[in-house]
């Protein structure tokens, strides 16, 4: 005899997301607390950090887990009070001028791709001068009104905390984030479903999940692999910030870069310009490769393209710093790619090589970077110098400066950087934009307002 089973005990499990909930004469808070404005207008964080000034602290200047961690009498108390009131409805009003702003569409619009983004010691998915340059970039690029938007990693512990060991050793320390306390929200579609991107590693697939970091005007979409879609070895992906081995790495650059364009794609968001930020996003172009290619061009018209519209920013001045793949280890993975690219396999390498056709020579990023997109730089006249010898080899033929690598020169974003006494309330707008000024001529910025 057959015996039914019954699922009736059987759990059934569904993801919700908790938060917490404050008085609705606060709740502007929230959505100034839910945007990276904050981190460098002052006004904000002062009405933050005077809420509750010792668990400003305690929160480590954290504005959305200093909401969550108030207790409900002291939100009454704030909810009563008309002073706080009426600074945050100032602060507020000053925040919607800037967001109520319609981006530039007379500009080319920008599609940004970097691993690391130093936006605020809040958000943990930066490690030192690439992650802040890009970071100055957005904060930048969102005064300067450029319909822009980037794309990254949400790191589930980003890169290490230093500390030392009683004989002077250093002791990395890994400490997980909370996802939940951040400045940051699940990215939905237009039904309001989170959205997961399937990312193709040739014979299967790993699942990201999309957050959205609001950085004034500026959407940045962290990819996430640790999540119960994917296994063990891929939950890893988007641990830390260039943690594992080299098969993580390449994992890892894989995501960013043809994970990256599938993710603007289900999003439905097309750019003019697409821009590596250093090598690590590279295999973008391979995916855009793919695109044209299977819209009806040919190899060499969907090159032209792609070499049009990519821009590369190269860092480092030594080659050593720069990502090599051994043959086998890239076939594990991109093997698939050149068929539908419409062409070879060593014709595929050979855009990675500075010496096509050596077979002992491995796929370099940055050369790879450096043969699809039409415009490479430094970031300094002197690194641009450097960059010119360092990629001589891949234009055979000419000389180091007739090379189309060229530079420009690293700025920081003034309003994050600038000291207090520079942004006193005194201060009339004339004089901080003649401060402004002197600092771009000073520091050699290239921007356009």
């Amino acid at each position: 005899m057959k015996i039914k089973a019954s699922n009736a005990n059987t759990p059934n499990w569904k993801e919700i997301t908790v938060k917490a909930s404050i008085p609705a004469e606060l709740k502007k808070l929230e959505e100034l607390a839910r945007n990276m404005w904050w981190a460098w207008n002052h006004e904000a964080t002062d009405l933050f950090g005077d809420l509750d000034p010792v668990l400003w602290k305690e929160v480590a200047q954290n504005p959305v887990l200093l909401l969550e961690r108030m207790s409900y009498d002291k939100l009454a108390e704030l909810a009563a009070d008309k002073a706080i009131l009426k600074r945050i409805d100032e602060v507020y009003a000053k925040f919607r001028a800037y967001m109520d702003v319609k981006p530039n569409a007379e500009r080319p619009s920008v599609a940004y791709f970097c691993m690391e983004y130093g936006l605020s010691h809040v958000l943990k998915i930066y490690s030192g001068g690439l992650g802040i340059l890009a970071g100055d970039y957005l904060k930048e690029a969102s005064d300067s009104n450029v319909d822009m938007c980037a794309v990254g990693f949400l790191y589930r512990f980003g890169y290490f905390t230093q500390s030392l060991s009683m004989d002077g050793q250093q002791v990395a320390n890994y400490e997980a984030q909370n996802f939940g306390s951040l400045p940051i929200e699940r990215t939905l579609d237009a039904n309001g479903n989170p959205v997961i991107v399937e990312v193709p590693y040739m014979d299967y697939k790993v699942h990201a999940y999309v957050w959205t970091v609001n950085v004034g005007r500026i959407k940045l979409y962290l990819l996430d692999t640790d999540n119960e879609l994917n296994s063990d070895f891929d939950k890893s992906i988007t641990h830390a910030l260039y943690g594992g081995d080299w098969e993580n790495r390449l994992k890892q650059e894989i995501l960013l870069g043809i994970g990256g364009i599938l993710t603007l794609q289900k999003l439905g968001i097309k750019k003019d310009i697409y821009h590596c930020n250093e090598g690590h996003a590279a295999l973008c172009n391979v995916q855009r490769l793919c695109d044209y290619v299977k819209s009806g061009l040919t190899f060499n018209q969907a090159m032209e393209l792609v070499r049009a519209s990519s821009l590369y920013t190269v860092h480092t001045p030594v080659p050593a710093g720069h990502d090599y793949f051994d043959e086998g280890l890239f076939g594990k993975y991109m093997s698939g790619y050149p068929q539908m690219m419409g062409i070879t396999w060593d014709e595929f390498m050979d855009m990675g090589r500075i010496n096509p056709g050596d077979k002992g020579e491995r796929f370099c990023m940055s050369t790879f970077a450096c043969n699809t997109c039409q415009e490479v730089n430094g970031v300094s006249w002197l690194h641009g110098e450097v960059s010119k010898g360092m990629f001589s080899g891949i234009w055979k033929g000419y000389f180091p400066e007739e090379s189309h690598v060229g530079y420009v020169t690293n700025g920081v974003h003034f309003p994050t950087w600038s000291a207090t006494e520079w942004r006193t309330s005194t201060t009339s707008t004339s004089t901080r934009l003649s401060w402004a000024t002197r600092a771009t001529r000073r520091f050699g910025r290239r921007f356009t307002k």
